[in-house]
């Protein structure tokens, strides 16, 4: 099998497979090859001695039937071009990225840059991709499946216990995602709810940078168990509208994940709020990352996609005024505190 995209969490989950069978892992820098044949190491982890590096997509699909894309979203349609050639109806791909992708009509444009402060385009469903979608538009591979959860790269890579979800409209997919992953260390859930899936990973994303905005401000426990539960129900609101299923939001990829990446440090998204709440500018906090939030391209969209439906997302609203038009965190805050939530749950 292979995992494609030498990232932090393509290196974790190579390592995670790799307790179990022999793994391929695409690069596409050199040095990237040879940190890891040389030295065994790669991106501060300890690279496992099944892991053979490999730069030729024709290799990959033609020595592995199940395949791990896990790229940047703003990489993954190029990625999945690239590989397409190559791919067939006898492959799997259960990807890890959570992300989503634009496609918009001839004229039109939507800035990807992440400090770009001005207005954005209107969006609807039609012109927004889940990964999923992108590798079913772009290659034959019909078997296609998602991993997402809890999974914070530097817990995994401390072998620390973690469980994800593996979703896919195929029982087949399912089950061999779960034995390709599943270890002592690593457990392994199911769900035929893709769309669900992957909406509840992307969203969570946005959820993660305002708490690290809170504890950038100082605020404790308490702020940050408001932010979650009507996080909660902002993502399901969002997501419901999107074609998702409402329960996808309750398990490990929705309100699992949601937890860990509003709860730790080891979060990019949260570390991005963190830093802006302690007054660093995004294009400094950019520049000094190496690795991708994907909640800045993702707040974009789901700005653009909730205005477009008339979502009420008071948190994603205010949080975009933040992030890309100057309105400062504390009268952010002071307007989620004044908006006018009055019933408790309401979204079931």
């Amino acid at each position: 099998m292979a995992v494609i995209g030498s990232g932090s969490f393509g290196s974790v989950i190579a390592n995670v497979l790799a307790e179990n069978r022999e793994v391929l892992l695409f690069t596409r820098r050199t040095e990237v090859a040879d940190a890891i044949l040389l030295r065994r190491e790669h991106n501060g982890q300890k690279m496992h001695e099944r892991i053979r590096p490999v730069m030729d997509p024709a290799e990959i699909a033609d020595s592995c039937n199940l395949i791990f894309p896990i790229v940047p979203s703003a990489n993954f349609r190029e990625m999945t071009r690239l590989f397409a050639p190559f791919l067939s109806p006898a492959h799997i791909l259960i990807h890890g990225t959570k992300g989503m992708d634009v496609i918009l009509p001839p004229g039109m444009t939507f800035s990807r840059k992440d400090t770009d402060m001005g207005e954005q385009i209107e969006l609807n469903r039609s012109m927004v991709r889940t990964m999923s979608e992108v590798i079913a538009e772009e290659t034959a591979v019909v078997r296609i499946g998602c991993l997402s959860g809890p999974n914070l790269v530097g817990e995994i890579s401390s072998f620390q216990p973690a469980a994800t979800v593996v979703a896919s409209r195929f029982d087949e997919v399912i089950a061999e995602g779960q034995k390709a992953l599943k270890s002592s260390r690593f457990k392994v859930f199911g769900t035929h709810d893709v769309i669900g899936v992957e909406f509840a990973g992307v969203l969570k994303n946005v959820m993660a940078i305002a708490s690290g905005i809170l504890s950038g401000l100082g605020y404790g426990d308490n702020a940050r168990a408001m932010l979650i539960t009507r996080g909660l129900a902002e993502m399901t609101y969002i997501g419901g509208r999107l074609g998702a299923e409402k329960s996808a939001f309750f398990g490990l990829s929705g309100l699992g994940d949601l937890i860990a990446t509003c709860s730790s440090k080891l979060s990019r998204n949260y570390s991005v709020g963190y830093r802006l709440a302690s007054g660093e500018k995004l294009p400094d906090i950019l520049d000094s990352m190496t690795q991708v939030a994907e909640g800045l391209n993702t707040l974009k969209v789901t700005k653009a996609l909730v205005d477009h439906y008339k979502i009420r997302a008071p948190i994603t609203q205010t949080l975009y005024r933040i992030v890309y038009q100057g309105t400062t965190v504390e009268a952010g805050m002071k307007f989620l505190m004044d908006y006018p939530f009055n019933v408790d749950v309401d979204f079931l």
